[in-house]
């Protein structure tokens, strides 16, 4: 038995959201206690207590939508003008770095993105990969990575028609192979789900092949859905019908399918994912930075869209994407008494039902049964904190950077802003080394 206590406890529990001075009780990797210090240390005597030194102790976040091939981008420079339009950052960038990837590449993209993730506190990541050149086996390197570090993941290939047939069919089968791989692990660590990059670059023929291979298979499709204008024009000329329709018709939504970004779409669209129980993934950090647009998930959660929240790669901070996601639609609707529950709702509340759809116990939460999956913020508040305004010191205090100590699945992969498992230095070196190399394929 692990306490972890001395803390404010926020449990992310409506019915005792916090607890002053809390205290969680971890055996094995489920969470079997909770109360006061004084409670748990009087219930469970002599056994190993992790002081939270008067700071936060909250459940683990989760990411809904990562990209972890995109991690060698950072500091990189390309030749040629500035990106104009989302369709030119795809094809000048994303499309450019994800043939140049080999699978060296993808394992050390995996390490950096999930040491970013878990030294930010986040502890599940369902991340969307791509790495054209090297489809087999990449999904079975980022599961490596993860394993190594602790890490909860869900893991997908996108299945694309822009480099040709042959790709597009050794992802499709990359998906298949590893949903079967992954409903075979034990752990309830990884989980695998079915790719797809987006309608404009599929073909109703490569739909239909992703269709029948999720035959027999549990899982649920993962796919970038009318992210950008380009990608609804598309859509409505080619097949009469914008995005979100189209998927329908084409038997993508559902209730295990994320869909995600959803800028361009109407309020049928939106009855369409709020009826077959499709979850939507904002990503409000990408959206401003790809200029795309912003999603109207204010108007999608009235309508009953399980909206959750992720960061497209964008950053591995999910404080970060909430501070933005209470600010962009303030600002676009001009407005500013809007904006300001849904963000944590899509963060705390349903992101954990969005992992509750594939992984077997809860998450994102401090009660008894769940899954011992828990962070240790310093914070200092300037104010009181109580049950009533945790959000507000969400928005206003905390960042990823507060995260002291992370553990996963009953175990601790950071302690005191330290890697538990792994030297963090030498990875980050290798990387280095990596990265440079990369660059110069790109």
């Amino acid at each position: 038995m692990i306490l972890i206590g001395s803390g404010t406890l926020i449990t992310r529990d409506a019915g005792e959201p916090l607890i002053c001075d809390g205290c969680a009780a971890v055996s094995g990797n489920i969470i079997q206690d909770r109360g006061t210090t004084a409670e748990m240390k009087a219930k469970y005597p002599e056994h190993e207590f992790v002081d939270a030194a008067g700071g936060l102790i909250m459940p683990g976040l989760i990411n809904a939508h990562m990209h972890i091939y995109s991690a060698f981008a950072r500091g990189m420079s390309l030749e040629g003008p500035p990106n104009k339009d989302f369709i030119q950052i795809l094809e000048n960038l994303w499309w450019r770095l994800d043939k140049a990837l080999n699978l060296k590449d993808v394992e050390y993209s995996a390490l950096a993105t999930y040491i970013d993730c878990v030294k930010n506190g986040v502890t599940t990541v369902f991340d969307h990969h791509a790495s054209q050149r090297h489809v087999a086996g990449s999904l079975a390197v980022i599961a490596e990575a993860a394993k190594k570090l602790g890490v909860r993941t869900s893991l997908c290939y996108e299945v694309s028609d822009r480099d040709g047939g042959a790709t597009a069919d050794a992802a499709i089968k990359e998906n298949a192979d590893f949903i079967k791989y992954a409903a075979a692990d034990q752990t309830d660590m990884i989980k695998g789900m079915f790719g797809l990059h987006a309608s404009m670059t599929l073909s109703p023929a490569t739909l239909e092949k992703c269709v029948n291979a999720m035959n027999g298979l549990n899982a649920g499709f993962h796919v970038h859905t009318a992210e950008g204008a380009q990608d609804l024009r598309d859509s409505l000329e080619k097949y009469g019908a914008p995005v979100v329709e189209r998927l329908y018709k084409a038997g993508i939504l559902g209730g295990k399918t994320i869909a995600v970004h959803c800028v361009h779409i109407n309020e049928r669209e939106m009855d369409m994912l709020a009826q077959t129980g499709t979850a939507v993934v904002h990503n409000p950090e990408s959206n401003m930075g790809n200029a795309v647009g912003a999603a109207d998930v204010l108007a999608m959660l009235k309508k009953g869209v399980l909206a959750g929240m992720g960061t497209d790669g964008y950053t591995a901070d999910m404080f970060e994407s909430l501070k933005c996601a209470n600010l962009i639609h303030k600002h676009v609707k001009a407005d500013p008494s809007v904006s300001w529950a849904e963000p944590p709702q899509m963060l705390f509340e349903n992101n954990r039902a969005i992992a509750g759809h594939y992984f077997d116990k809860p998450l994102g939460v401090i009660k008894k049964g769940a899954y011992a999956d828990i962070i240790i913020a310093a914070y200092d508040a300037p104010t009181p904190v109580n049950a009533g305004n945790i959000d507000a010191h969400m928005h206003f205090g905390l960042m990823g950077r507060c995260v002291t100590d992370t553990m996963i699945n009953g175990a601790f992969v950071v302690r005191n802003r330290a890697l538990a498992r792994m030297d963090e230095k030498e990875i980050y070196t290798e990387c280095r080394a990596q990265a440079a190399d990369f660059w110069k394929r790109v």
